[in-house]
């Protein structure tokens, strides 16, 4: 199945948080995977493949067995462009290219690797045996074992077979792929999903069929009965399933009418149903009477995901520990982010796509047309240059320009402030900030009063405040008790006290207006300033 990508952040999972915001930003796909959540893999949008993290069982193909938090380069699968990722409890991980190319590495102790051997695979090494002449376009890994789709609607399966989840009729292990076939002889596979030790298709025609471990009823069948080979889920002969999804021991069905089915353990309410009884046939999750468009779970979770047509996102069942029975509304917008937050461990239940985010924002793009000439339709005149500007903008922005500014107005001339104090008032207007220095802040403090901008007079007080130093002191404080900021007068009179012996050796005390110096003196002899 494929999924539609969303605008989705890697920064809500907790080890993207090792990477710069420069690696964050060249991310175009991303799978978190491992049993504490601790190993990732990323792509970036020149299809160059990184990984990091603990590195279990050699699960970050990087050869060498060592923890990283710094990534590095897999060079094997640069520029092969992955279309499909999994990963099993050992952890290993399987994968696959757009060519149809499938490559695995990490534990391989139940053949999972599918290379006939059970050693550790310590670099990605592509899957040949029987996969070479198909065109793999999807893969799916249980705890230990794996499974790959062909394009043309065949299934193979290989690795850990225990309960039959490989589908072989036996229960011993499979070192090969093998294809699946029995019930689904002659039948078009279109998407498949694993529990631990459980597997899952859906047909081209919408029947879903299931096997192997079945001790929760997480096949559907009706009892709890492992199956050795495919079996058909009969319960939902009336139904068409557009998509599969497993967790951990139980089992997500969707419809191509958006009805959401759900079946096997219950544990901590990850069926939805309200209770937490085991299920062995498919329940109908009721979902306040919306579509459902997608379905999210996990092998390595008991948690359970859903989206609806209108965007909503739901979870159930142990969301961080807790047993949540019924579908509860979060504020994501993405499946993706419910196993981010929510899941133990926190990994993902796909490979996420980052779509590039070349929108801009309303604010971005205000900032951007910030004196430019070719938008422009106002233009004002200070200490003879320039600065362009949109009237509708500074009317929509300023109470003052409302009030003043007329239809014929091109050129306004201002003669009260200096150009960089105009110029940063025009651009605050724009960008909701200020870039001056202090002594130019003093100036806007000026006009942002005057306009009665009681947000930019906060701000230019800011600035002030950040930007002092023993040789500005004086003449901030001045400007302060010129323009009545009380509490910016207390600020910069408190940093002078403090700095009594340097600052009365400046340039700006020996300056000082005469009354401003009285009143300086009388009010540190107060405070205890000169008392030795």
């Amino acid at each position: 199945m494929t999924h539609s990508s969303i605008m989705v952040d890697v920064g809500k999972w907790p080890i993207f948080t090792l990477l710069s915001p420069q690696e964050i930003a060249s991310i175009r796909k991303a799978c978190v995977f491992g049993t504490s959540a601790n190993e990732a893999i990323y792509i970036t949008h020149n299809d160059e493949v990184f990984v990091f993290g603990l590195n279990c069982s050699n699960c970050l193909g990087t050869g060498d067995n060592q923890s990283t938090i710094v990534p590095k380069k897999l060079e094997a699968l640069c520029g092969k462009k992955i279309s499909s990722l999994s990963y099993g409890s050992g952890p290993h991980v399987v994968l696959c290219t757009e060519d149809g190319e499938v490559y695995a590495w990490g534990h391989n102790g139940y053949s999972q690797l599918g290379n006939g051997t059970t050693n550790q695979g310590i670099t990605p090494v592509q899957v040949c045996t029987n996969l070479l002449i198909k065109k793999v376009v999807e893969v799916a890994c249980g705890s230990h074992h794996s499974m790959a789709l062909s394009l043309d609607g065949d299934l193979y399966a290989w690795g850990y077979n225990n309960c039959g989840q490989v589908g072989s009729g036996s229960t011993a292990n499979q070192p090969t792929p093998r294809r699946v076939s029995n019930c689904l002889q002659g039948k078009f596979v279109v998407g498949i999903a694993c529990g631990q030790t459980s597997s899952m298709a859906v047909v081209n025609n919408g029947e879903v069929y299931g096997w192997g471990y079945n001790g929760n009823g997480q096949l559907g069948l009706g009892n709890n009965g492992n199956q050795l080979t495919p079996c058909r889920v009969a319960a939902l002969h009336s139904v068409c399933v557009l998509q599969i999804a497993c967790g951990y021991a139980h089992t997500l069905a969707l419809t191509d009418e958006g009805l959401l089915y759900a079946w096997g353990a219950n544990t901590y309410g990850q069926l939805g149903t309200g209770n937490k009884s085991n299920q062995l046939s498919p329940v109908q999750i009721m979902m306040e009477k919306e579509r459902v468009i997608e379905i999210a779970a996990c092998h390595s979770a008991h948690t359970s995901a859903a989206k609806t047509q209108s965007g909503q996102v739901y979870m159930w069942g142990q969301c961080r520990g807790q047993s949540v029975t019924f579908p509860h509304l979060t504020h994501f917008a993405c499946t993706d982010d419910v196993f981010a937050c929510f899941a133990t461990p926190a990994v993902m239940w796909r490979l996420l796509s980052v779509e590039p985010d070349d929108h801009l924002t309303v604010a971005q793009s205000l900032k951007k047309e910030f004196d430019n000439p070719e938008t422009a339709d106002l233009k004002f005149l200070v200490d003879g240059k320039y600065i362009h500007v949109h009237k509708v903008l500074l009317k929509i922005r300023c109470e003052h320009f409302r009030s003043i500014l007329n239809n014929d107005d091109e050129i306004i001339e201002m003669s009260e402030f200096s150009y960089p104090v105009y110029r940063a008032f025009l651009e605050y207007l724009y960008t909701d900030n200020i870039r001056l220095p202090p002594e130019d802040a003093i100036g806007l403090l000026d006009l942002a009063t005057l306009y009665r901008e009681n947000r930019l007079k906060k701000l230019c007080q800011q600035t002030i405040k950040q930007g002092i130093c023993e040789e500005n002191a004086i003449a901030l404080l001045s400007a302060a008790v010129k323009y009545e900021a009380q509490d910016l007068e207390e600020f910069c009179f408190r940093f002078c006290i403090n700095h009594l012996t340097v600052v009365t050796q400046t340039q700006g005390f020996a300056e000082m207006d005469h009354d401003l110096l009285k009143n300086f003196i009388s009010k540190a002899s107060r405070v205890g300033a000169f008392r030795n």
